[in-house]
């Protein structure tokens, strides 16, 4: 019996989430399935891959093969590796410590990287969100400086009105006064 490991796919549409499975080649994709190992979100940045490490070394170490998308998950997280090294100790090429420094080592560095990859999605999204925050400060400063224009312009027009109504008469001559008329 082949034995695969790949993905059988669940969530609604155009927001698909998969499982990572350990099937029968025969059986269908979303069929039946001799165990799951974990799930792959690709919606997310970067992408969700959850699955037990042991599980799928272990299923890789007894012959089962993966797809090619499963094949990219496992040498992403760093199964391929561990395998290729194991291979080795079986062989007695290299010893089971000198396996488990390297791959370590291997995993401190691809963590790091994965970690800097996340700080700099989070830090470019604050830039953007300040840049954004920026630009409608500035347009918010021009409407208001604009309504402000348009404002003095009218009570400039409104001024010159507004003082040919206040001297509702004209100034008396110099010799008569109003006391005098009364």
């Amino acid at each position: 019996m082949a034995v695969k490991i790949r993905l059988a796919r669940r969530g609604r549409k155009k927001a698909a989430i998969y499982d990572i499975v350990v099937a029968d080649a025969r059986s269908p994709r979303d069929g039946k399935f001799i165990e799951k190992l974990g799930t792959y979100n690709p919606n997310s940045n970067p992408a969700t891959i959850d699955f037990s490490d042991e599980k799928a070394f272990q299923w890789l170490m007894n012959g089962a093969q993966p797809t090619d998308t499963v094949k990219a998950m496992l040498s992403y997280r760093g199964i391929l590796f561990k395998k290729h090294l194991q291979i080795g100790v079986n062989k007695g090429a290299i010893t089971q410590e000198t396996a488990d420094a390297r791959f370590e080592e291997w995993k401190n560095a691809k963590d790091a990287k994965i970690a800097g990859k996340v700080e700099s999605l989070s830090s470019a999204k604050e830039a953007a969100k300040k840049a954004a925050f920026e630009a409608e400060t500035k347009k918010k400063e021009a409407r208001a400086e604009a309504i402000r224009q348009r404002d003095a312009e009218k009570a400039a027009a409104n001024a010159p009105a507004a003082e040919a109504e206040e001297a509702p008469e004209a100034p008396a001559a110099e010799g008569e006064s109003t006391e005098e008329q009364a």
